[in-house]
C-alpha cells in the first residue's frame, strides 16, 4: 500500500512539473517583436536588411522558431554571404551577417563574389567600376579567373579589360577600355594574345580610337576592322569561332 502511495505521489509530482514546464514554455514562447542586425556593411544598409529579414520571422515565436531553417532562408537574401542567428531575451532575434564582396558584374543581372559565385544585388546599386563578365551557367569562377590573368597581361600595355565574354561553344571575346572588341576564339589563346601584344606595341595602340574590333582567330597575324569598314583587313577565314 505504501509503495502504491509513493508511486501516486511521484506521478502527481511529474504532472505538476509537466504542467509547470508547459506553462513556462507558453510564457516564454512569445511572438518575436524585434530583429537586430549586426555586421560590417559597406554596400547595403541595416534598414534594408531588416526589411528583407522581417518577413521571414512573421508569425513565428521566440522559442519555437527554427533557427537553422531561418538561416537558410536568410542566406537567399541578396548581398548575404553568411548568416548566424541567436535569440535575445525576451522576444528578439539577432542576425550576425557577413556581406558579399562584389568583384564583377555577371550576365547583366547578377554580381560575382571573389569565389566566382553569382548573387542577386537589386534593388541595391553595385559599385560602378566593376568589370562586366558573362558566361554559361556555372562558369563564373572560370571567367573570373581568366579575367584576372588577362587583365594582368594587358595592363603591361596600359589598357584595361572592360568586358569579358565566354560563349556557350567555348569561344572568348573581350572589350578594352578604348571600346575595341577582341575576338580571341577557343584555341591557342596564349599565342594569340602574344600576337595582339606585339601588334599593339608596333602600330595598333595609337590607332585604337579608329578600330572597331580585332580578330585573333587566324593562323598567323591579326585582322583589324576599322570604323567605317564592313570587313576586317584580312582575307583568310578565321581558324575557329
Amino acid at each position: 500500500m505504501a509503495a502504491r502511495g509513493s508511486f501516486v505521489g511521484v506521478l502527481l509530482l511529474a504532472l505538476l512539473l509537466g504542467a509547470g514546464g508547459r506553462a513556462l514554455w507558453v510564457w516564454l514562447d512569445r511572438p518575436i517583436e524585434r530583429v537586430s542586425v549586426r555586421g560590417e556593411l559597406q554596400h547595403v544598409s541595416a534598414d534594408y536588411l531588416r526589411s528583407e529579414l522581417a518577413p521571414l520571422i512573421q508569425g513565428q515565436t521566440w522559442l519555437s522558431a527554427d533557427l537553422s531553417r531561418l538561416r537558410e532562408r536568410a542566406r537567399e537574401v541578396g548581398w548575404l554571404a553568411e548568416v548566424r542567428i541567436s535569440r535575445e531575451w525576451p522576444d528578439a532575434l539577432t542576425f550576425d551577417l557577413v556581406e558579399q564582396v562584389p568583384v564583377a558584374r555577371w550576365n547583366d543581372a547578377r554580381l560575382l563574389n571573389p569565389e566566382g559565385e553569382p548573387f542577386a544585388y537589386k534593388p541595391v546599386s553595385p559599385p560602378a567600376d566593376l568589370p562586366d563578365l558573362a558566361g554559361p551557367s556555372g562558369s563564373g569562377a572560370e571567367v573570373l579567373g581568366y579575367h584576372a590573368r588577362l587583365a594582368a597581361q594587358l595592363a603591361t600595355q596600359g589598357v584595361e579589360v572592360r568586358q569579358l565574354r565566354l560563349e556557350p561553344r567555348g569561344a572568348w571575346r573581350f572589350q578594352l577600355d578604348s571600346g575595341v572588341w577582341v575576338m580571341l576564339g577557343r584555341n591557342d589563346r596564349s599565342a594569340r594574345l602574344g600576337r595582339l601584344v606585339a601588334a599593339w606595341q608596333r602600330e595598333l595602340g595609337p590607332l585604337a580610337s579608329h578600330i572597331r574590333y580585332i580578330d585573333l582567330r587566324y593562323p598567323n597575324g591579326v585582322a583589324v576592322a576599322w570604323h567605317g569598314q564592313t570587313e576586317p583587313v584580312e582575307n583568310e577565314s578565321p581558324a575557329d569561332s
